[in-house]
């Protein structure tokens, strides 16, 4: 008799909005320390400056999940299964998707600490152990592009210098400066996404409202730097 495949518990989200008909894993951005760090760290930036200048002190995810989404909370917390061990080939099975373009972190970023909700770290992981386990769902779903916000610029270099990366992943570094756009492709990321101040780099505003579905510039490779740049002014 052959041995039970034993169950993965975790959170895959059903997208709605302008990432209509997207699915996506996340992470608690409430107890995700790399997040707690930079949105409290954030907040104080702006509060000094007078202004946005750090995107992470106006963050989307952080207010929500305080607010009418906070019972999604309990559902990211599923996926610290990511980043607690590296999936086996039977494990990766469950993440067979049939969609064709897929998310990692729509909430939060790679967990490499876990903390409580004064900022305490209760748990640390293994740096890499999450971003290999997306490399390994990607690669198992090769009809499927997969595409990766992250502001963790440290641990994707170093991490694509050792491993390759899958050509159905899209590593997207996520700009923490508002209104400081970066115009080149850090090392072993594929495209940037810049936010603007809605008066500023006009013309270059690419991420404008339409729906993901109806652009896919974020899950797409190209050549062309232009295409590799992505703009969205500050709500």
């Amino acid at each position: 008799m052959g041995c039970k495949m034993q169950k993965v518990n975790f959170h895959k989200s059903k997208l709605l909005g302008k990432l209509e008909d997207f699915e996506a894993y996340g992470t608690n951005t409430i107890t995700n320390k790399f997040c707690y760090d930079r949105f409290t760290e954030a907040k104080i930036k702006n509060k000094e400056a007078g202004f946005t200048i750090d995107i992470c002190g106006v963050c989307y995810s952080e207010k929500s999940l305080k607010g009418y989404r906070k019972s999604t909370q309990n559902a990211l917390n599923k996926n610290e299964i990511l980043a607690e061990k590296l999936l086996d080939e039977n494990e990766i099975k469950q993440f067979l998707t049939l969609k064709v373009y897929e998310r990692f972190l729509h909430h939060g970023d790679l967990l490499t600490a876990k903390c409580d909700h004064e900022g305490n770290i209760i748990k640390k992981y293994n740096d890499y152990t999450m971003i290999e386990n997306f490399c390994r769902i990607a690669e198992y779903n090769p009809h499927c592009t997969f595409s990766i916000w992250t502001k963790q610029k440290k641990i994707i270099t170093r991490f694509f210098n050792d491993r390759n990366k899958p050509i159905n992943l899209i590593v997207i570094y996520s700009n923490l400066n508002v209104n400081k756009p970066l115009e080149k492709i850090p090392h072993n990321f594929d495209k940037v996404f810049n936010n603007v101040l809605k008066m500023d780099y006009v013309s270059k505003q690419n991420c404008s409202g339409q729906k993901c579905k109806d652009c896919l510039r974020c899950y797409k490779h190209s050549d062309k730097l232009e295409d590799n740049l992505i703009y969205e002014a500050v709500k």
